[in-house]
């Protein structure tokens, strides 16, 4: 079975890590779908955040690694693909993401959203949360794979952007 794992990305975090790690273990093909959401200031393009989760997930073997703009039902049918994975790291994530769910289930009959609970070591980590840190010169090496904190490091050089 195939499963999307859709989400920005910006950075990839230990927290997709861990999503992405135990959906490999679970489903027979995971694309990992970068949003390219042109109305959000992303502080990697979509192509660096492809190479980015390339480099991170290089051990993964049944691993895509994909991107898409528009709606997320659109990109599912494109790829022949009927499940959704999403991240919960919180409560406060599932009624947005049921939402999301239902919206994206009336649109597309067939489509499954599958929830995957956060493992409690990196439940509290965001992508934004890390970018803070970051562009404060903070340390960020227990939240994010090595090639994310040299990429963020770089990019956040000399202070925040």
């Amino acid at each position: 079975m195939k499963v999307i794992y859709p989400g920005s990305f910006d950075p990839l975090t230990n927290g997709h890590l861990d999503i992405i790690k135990r959906c490999s273990e679970k489903f027979d093909e995971v694309i990992i779908a970068v949003l390219n959401n042109t109305k959000k200031h992303n502080v990697f393009t979509v192509t660096e955040r492809m190479e980015l989760i390339k480099e991170a997930t290089k051990d993964i073997e049944n691993l895509e690694v994909d991107h898409f703009q528009g709606l997320l039902t659109e990109y599912a049918k494109r790829k022949g693909c009927n499940n959704i994975i999403r991240g919960l790291r919180a409560v406060s994530d599932f009624e947005y993401e049921m939402q999301m769910a239902l919206v994206n289930r009336k649109v597309y009959p067939s489509l499954e959203t599958y929830f995957m609970v956060s493992s409690s070591k990196v439940s509290f980590l965001s992508s934004s949360i890390v970018k803070e840190i970051a562009s404060l010169n903070g340390d960020i090496s227990c939240f994010v794979p090595k090639v994310v904190e040299d990429a963020l490091k770089e990019k956040f050089k000399g202070g925040s952007r």
